[in-house]
């Protein structure tokens, strides 16, 4: 069965999208069948995996699958071992679909259980699939988010060190206690990536320290910081990119910490 990881934090520009596809790439290297998952109507997942535009997948994504019940129709191929449940900005309409059971077209969806579980029991439909499944979630405590959380056994909270962000922690990690009281996955937080980080500013070394000192048992060691070539990522993708060695290099020990942690459980 596929352990399943969510990246989250209801504050935005902390690296959420750009983190969970580079997870996934990195996953599909080490030979991991790997499904990665869009529950951002931004769609900027979606783009950096499939380097298309969000709205090529309108009436062909996530969506769709929640509302049909029916995952393994909307599943992209992105590479061998690696597909994506691709999201664009109809998802917004997610939460007013969730309470009353019509799709944008005014259609009845199948779907009729337990709004928060909604995505735990779509993907029960090909857990035995993948080895791995990892999920973005929107820049808010929202439907979809919690929807996230109810569906996997881990978390990674993801740290851009501002004042707004820092003030985010408190209510996100509520969130995920109330997924582990209401999912069934024994939701966890695994870890505090501290992300995005600008060794230029003061305040940031501040920030990642009193995160460190307010969650020492959950943060990384492994720090983010910006790189040109991870913010051209959304740009030239993981295909025929020169820089992507420089992009990946200051994930790899993200990677190598979160893989221990998962293997310790």
């Amino acid at each position: 069965m596929a352990i399943t990881i969510t990246m989250g934090i209801q504050k935005g520009g902390c690296g959420k999208s750009t983190t969970t596809g580079i997870l996934s790439y990195l996953l599909n290297q080490d030979g991991y069948r790997v499904l990665a998952i869009d529950m951002d109507s931004q769609g900027n997942l979606t783009e950096l995996l499939s380097q298309k535009p969000s709205n090529e997948f309108v009436e062909k994504s996530v969506l769709e699958a929640l509302q049909q019940n029916n995952v393994k129709e909307y599943i992209v191929p992105i590479s061998e071992k690696l597909d994506l449940l691709p999201a664009n900005n109809f998802l917004a309409t997610f939460a007013r679909w969730l309470y009353t059971k019509k799709t944008y077209k005014g259609e009845v969806a199948h779907y009729s259980g337990n709004p928060s579980l909604i995505l735990d029991d779509v993907l029960d439909q090909i857990r035995d699939e993948y080895d791995f499944i990892v999920i973005d979630t929107p820049p808010a405590l929202s439907e979809q988010t919690m929807s996230s959380l109810c569906a996997s056994e881990y978390v990674v909270v993801l740290f851009e060190s501002s004042n707004w962000c820092y003030s985010a922690i408190h209510n996100f990690m509520d969130s995920v206690i109330s997924a582990n009281e209401f999912g069934r996955r024994d939701t966890k937080v695994i870890g505090i990536l501290r992300t995005l980080n600008d060794v230029r500013r003061n305040d940031a070394k501040a920030f990642n320290e009193m995160v460190e000192e307010d969650y020492p048992n959950d943060v990384f060691k492994t720090i983010i910081t910006r790189k040109a070539a991870v913010g051209r990522l959304s740009l030239y993708g993981f295909e025929d990119n020169r820089e992507l060695k420089e992009a990946l290099k200051p994930y790899r020990s993200f990677y190598k910490e979160l893989m221990e942690r998962v293997n310790s459980k």
